[in-house]
């Protein structure tokens, strides 16, 4: 392998099929886990789990979603070694297999009515299955993207990878929310008995669609100039896991803590915020106290937020090249900081303060993910580029993705119904990262194919 590539320059993949296999991919993959995500709060928690406590039922199904974080590591450590082995296009096509058979399957079990614990014993492996997935999925396609990127356009080229979270999450609740309107409930807090009996099932079943798309994408591809140049120069290492913790830990550190707030602001805006905007106004004694809005209406208004993420992810990549990576993620970190200050004040402001809420979110999340494309890969050397950059961002799931949903109901618990303590959560993780950006050093002129 290695002498065909010395005696031969690898091709280049063209502008239009490094943004689109990127771009689909991990739409594809980000749709996958948003089906899920949705589910968690909509459906598992009453066909999953013994019936009787609602708020148990909900955060069982919360630390199911969060199983799949702690996957992801494990992901990132099995598809970094085949990345920076064997090849990103190959990995790739290995990881999106693993998410959608997973997701697929996750779409024909069945529920505790039928076969008691053994139910979500299933869900469990299926979502530790896709976590395993996804761990592999982000850093090779944000390395298809920033590797193949023209010069001084690394951070803009990241954003495409990074614009497949708000498109899968438009896809992925688009499709719940149709099948929601074709099956309508008379309960707003509740699906109808034919949505829970049936339809919940379509959106993970779509999946096998979308993957075989993904697939013909991604076969298309040949590899980076840069992964072929090491592996014609013999810098391949036979272990990427262990020259990475040796060589680059400091980066590992800083990468996980660079990627905090990011994650923790993802998951409150995306799964946290369906669950309280659900929430009636005046709850049951099992229950917690939230905005009250039907799940079409909500979903609805969360679709037109996560527009203002995709518009602004895109922004972020021609700032973050103009002004660097560090510089424009210090800014857009105190506006985190800032908008955790602010839950209360909007939340208490009606629909026009809940939507104000949504925009500020879904903007800032857009402006600190967009950059990151480009940001982890930057850290790490080509020959554990694939390695160090998965287990910074994977890692970081597991202390903010993984539990804060969790935290939040928690938190939200505690406070009565208020989501105030849940807004200062996210204010603290975001001043872990404001610290690591701090220390940090900008890598907007790093010679990527070192």
């Amino acid at each position: 392998m290695s002498q065909t590539i010395a005696s031969a320059p690898a091709p280049a993949n063209s502008r239009s099929r490094v943004m689109f296999a990127s771009l689909v991919g991990t739409t594809i993959e980000f749709y996958d886990f948003y089906v899920y995500a949705t589910a968690a709060v909509l459906v598992f928690p009453y066909l999953f789990f013994p019936p009787g406590n609602e708020r148990v039922a909900l955060l069982a199904s919360f630390a199911i979603f969060g199983a799949a974080m702690i996957a992801r590591p494990l992901g990132a450590v099995f598809f970094g070694h085949l990345g920076d082995k064997i090849g990103r296009k190959t990995t790739l096509i290995y990881a999106l297999l693993t998410m959608g058979i997973a997701t697929f399957l996750i779409g024909l079990l069945p529920t505790y009515h039928a076969i008691g614990w053994l139910a979500p014993l299933l869900l469990v492996i299926m979502r530790l299955a896709q976590g395993f997935a996804i761990g592999g999925e982000w850093s090779g396609a944000a390395l298809v993207a920033t590797e193949n990127a023209p010069v001084g356009k690394r951070a803009l080229f990241g954003t495409f990878p990074q614009l497949g979270a708000p498109l899968g999450f438009i896809i992925a609740n688009g499709l719940f929310l149709i099948v929601a309107a074709a099956l309508p409930s008379d309960n707003p807090s509740r699906p109808s008995d034919a949505f829970l009996d049936w339809g919940w099932r379509i959106p993970f079943l779509f999946s096998a669609v979308m993957v075989i798309i993904g697939l013909w994408i991604r076969l298309n591809l040949v590899e980076s100039t840069a992964f072929s140049k090491a592996v014609s120069t013999g810098k391949v290492v036979k272990l990427p896991l262990g020259e990475v913790i040796r060589r680059n830990w400091r980066e590992l550190i800083l990468g996980t803590f660079y990627m905090l707030a990011t994650y923790v602001l993802f998951y409150l805006m995306t799964t946290f915020s369906l669950s309280y905007g659900r929430a009636p106004i005046e709850p049951a004694a099992d229950q917690l106290g939230g905005l009250g809005y039907s799940y079409n209406n909500f979903v609805l208004m969360l679709i037109f937020g996560v527009v203002f993420f995709g518009i602004f992810t895109l922004l972020s990549g021609l700032l973050a090249d103009r002004l660097g990576r560090r510089k424009t993620l210090i800014l857009v970190t105190l506006g985190i900081i800032l908008f955790g200050l602010l839950w209360v004040p909007l939340l208490s402001a009606g629909f026009v303060g809940v939507m104000l809420w949504l925009v500020l979110g879904f903007s800032l999340m857009g402006m600190t993910f967009g950059p990151m494309g480009a940001l982890l890969p930057e850290l790490f050397p080509t020959n554990v580029r694939y390695t160090g950059s998965g287990i910074s961002y994977n890692v970081s799931s597991i202390l903010g993705a993984a539990v804060a949903p969790f935290i939040a109901v928690w938190l939200w618990g505690i406070g009565d119904g208020s989501p105030f303590l849940v807004g200062i959560y996210l204010a603290c993780m975001a001043v872990l990262t404001l610290l690591a950006l701090i220390i940090g050093k900008e890598t907007r002129d790093v010679d990527i194919n070192h």
